[in-house]
């Protein structure tokens, strides 16, 4: 087994403060994606304790937290950034064995952690609200308020990241909170929310309850005492929590799948263009609701963009974690047999290249990174999410016809548009339908400033800056007679 070298135990939930077994005492297996072996195990929370971690939050809300400044809340965020900074060993390598990433991209979540805290503890006490002309005599001004007590449904992709932008945008505005973490992943969650207790959060203003989502996160979308849920994960989950959510009419934020394309016309910087083309489709082993899935490139540059792409997933070295190579496993064997049903599809489609696996363990949920050309914009790969290391590669004539295939899924993301031409830019970047689009660049670095969402099947409202923390507030007018 695994030394983890954890400082808490996974078997436990974390509510009001104390760490406790699960009322029902289950627990779940937990294992290690670069080789299979069951390396400890965790909590089994079902309803009885998402009740219990409910009422704490409800009841932390009338506590010293519902009555703290919001200047307060942002220095206990900020403290809590600095503690995520001063453990980024410790975090990088749970969320390596835990999740299978790389040490680098375990390493930059555990950064970008720390950076939301820094960013939305910052930002605690600059959220404003405003006056409003009106008749005279009256004095009209508006209020954010925090909901109350939202409940967190974070996946197992980018457990660090979304919690960072999910959990730390409520906080800020004065919400306590329920999180339901994937139990395929929640270790670097329940770590953080014992370092949130040791930087002063009030016991009961995040609690964390591991388990199914059958089991604890169906209970906690229908909890009629959460009034906001956040949820990030698939179409088909996403929708049964919006339904959930809709018989207690509370408002849902959803950050669903992504079909994202990047579009390459024929005066592109190639050089600049193509590491953005290669590893925004691989990172975490493409197991990223915006991961660029599709390339779309202009006739003209198709022949020398597909033989240079496939030239940097020829060298592509697949591994274990720990090996810090350039993809390592996916999550699980389940996720393992979908993407490799996937490729099966493939068919006649050309394999343009395929990245090498480097001393992978048996057992271990690999996938090689694949390359296809040859496809159709309506082939089910280049259609349906397959939340693996594949891109496809489509040929576009014409502007028309790039936004045509850009626009034409189910989804709307991320994009990115690769041109010197300015006009040309500004056309695509309204015509795609997109959440962000990214011009000349993919991704912007993370950006923790920058609103994130979808339109489509991928969701709605917005995570990340300050569009964020307007979602977790809800809007009060205040109107004054004065005479």
């Amino acid at each position: 087994m695994t030394d983890l070298a954890l400082w808490f135990d996974p078997s436990k939930c974390l509510i009001n403060g104390e760490w406790v077994a699960p009322i029902k005492g289950g627990t779940l297996p937990l294992y290690d994606p670069s080789n299979g072996a069951e390396i400890g195990s965790i909590a089994r929370g079902t309803a009885e304790d998402i009740d219990a971690a409910v009422a704490a939050a409800e009841a932390a809300r009338s506590g010293p937290w519902g009555r703290m400044s919001a200047a307060e809340r942002g220095r206990i965020l900020m403290r809590l950034g600095r503690m995520v900074e001063e453990r980024v060993d410790d975090l990088t390598r749970i969320e390596a064995i835990d999740v299978g990433k790389p040490l680098k991209q375990a390493r930059a979540d555990a950064v970008a952690l720390a950076r939301y805290c820094e960013f939305y503890g910052g930002a605690a006490d600059k959220l404003l609200g405003e006056t409003i002309p009106y008749l005279d005599g009256y004095t009209v001004y508006t209020l954010r308020e925090p909901h109350g007590v939202t409940g967190h449904i974070v996946p197992w992709n980018y457990p660090m990241q979304i919690i960072g932008r999910s959990v730390g945008a409520a906080l800020a505005t004065g919400n306590t909170c329920v999180l339901k973490p994937a139990e395929d992943a929640c270790l670097t969650a329940l770590a953080f929310a014992d370092m949130a207790k040791a930087a002063g959060l009030p016991d009961g203003v995040l609690n964390v309850v591991p388990g199914l989502g059958a089991e604890a996160g169906a209970a906690l979308t229908a909890h009629p005492g959460v009034h906001h849920i956040s949820f990030t994960g698939s179409v088909g989950t996403g929708i049964m929590v919006q339904e959930a959510a809709a018989k207690n009419v509370v408002p849902v934020t959803l950050e669903l799948g992504g079909k994202s394309p990047q579009v390459v016309f024929g005066d592109a910087d190639l050089e600049r263009a193509l590491p953005f083309l290669v590893n925004a489709g691989i990172q975490n082993a493409g197991q990223t609701c915006s991961a660029s899935s599709r390339i779309l490139v202009h006739r003209s540059v198709h022949d020398e963009v597909l033989e240079r792409m496939a030239a940097r997933y020829g060298a592509l070295q697949v591994g274990p974690a720990m090996a810090d190579l350039d993809v390592g496993p996916l999550i699980s064997a389940k996720q393992q047999g979908l993407v490799s049903g996937f490729l099966g599809m493939a068919g006649d489609l050309e394999t343009a290249a395929q990245g090498v696996l480097r001393d992978a363990p048996n057992g271990g949920y690999y996938v090689r990174p694949t390359l296809l050309a040859g496809v159709k914009p309506h082939h089910p790969l280049a259609q349906k999410e397959i939340f693996g290391p594949v891109q496809v590669v489509i040929p576009f004539d014409d502007e028309d016809e790039a936004v045509a295939i850009a626009n034409g899924t189910d989804y709307g993301l991320v994009a990115s548009v690769w041109t010197q031409d300015g006009g040309r830019q500004m056309r695509l970047a309204r015509a795609i339908c997109a959440g962000q689009v990214f011009l000349n660049n993919y991704g912007a670095g993370g950006g923790v400033e920058l609103p994130f969402g979808g339109r489509g099947k991928s969701g709605h409202g917005r995570e990340k800056g300050f569009e964020a923390m307007y979602g977790f507030t809800t809007l009060k007018t205040v109107a004054a007679w004065h005479g």
